[in-house]
């Protein structure tokens, strides 16, 4: 069974609040397993575009991976984040080659 990734591309407009989302996305990431891979860190554009923090969670499987995304607790937290972010975010099987 593939893994399952979060990739997130985001723009924090209002940091204070967004760390609010930070605590809040703890309960359900500890609950679906997830593992953060890259939460931010230093990242040079070499093609397309690009936001200011880039993040990659591992989940145990893509179906972690979507139930957590649905969750209501992790629906709680990106209330939170919605109104002081704005990004990308696709969620992608694993390889399995």
């Amino acid at each position: 069974m593939a893994k399952g990734y979060w990739i997130a591309r985001v723009d924090v407009h209002d940091l204070d609040i967004y760390k609010t989302y930070i605590a809040a996305n703890a309960v359900p990431f500890a609950k679906y397993g997830a593992r953060f891979i890259v939460r931010g860190g230093e990242a040079e554009l070499k093609e397309g575009t690009s936001r200011s923090r880039n993040v990659v969670i591992e989940f145990p499987t893509y179906e972690d991976a979507l139930a957590c995304y649905d969750s209501p607790e992790y629906q709680s937290a990106k209330a939170l984040r919605d109104p002081v972010s704005e990004g990308d975010l696709v969620i992608v099987a694993g390889y399995e080659g």
